[in-house]
């Protein structure tokens, strides 16, 4: 149990820091989009925002299912 608090705790922090560097890279972005969704479309985004958000939500995701499925086993 608590090494699955330990893990945890050291996943939220990772992505947590993960997400403060990307709002400080994006400061100065100029290049913007809309991502479509299904019913409407977004505000206009910097690409890279959208890009990390993207890769923090996987690596967020990815391993709290690393985490779940550890418990099954």
């Amino acid at each position: 149990m608590l090494s699955q608090l330990r893990t945890l705790s050291f996943i939220l922090t990772f992505n947590f820091s993960l997400f403060l560097l990307l709002m400080i890279g994006i400061q100065n972005s100029s290049n913007k989009k809309k991502v479509n969704l299904f019913f409407n479309e977004t505000i206009a985004l910097p690409i890279s925002f959208i890009v990390g958000i993207s890769f923090i939500s996987g690596s967020l995701t990815g391993n709290l299912l690393k985490i779940n499925l550890k418990d099954k086993n």
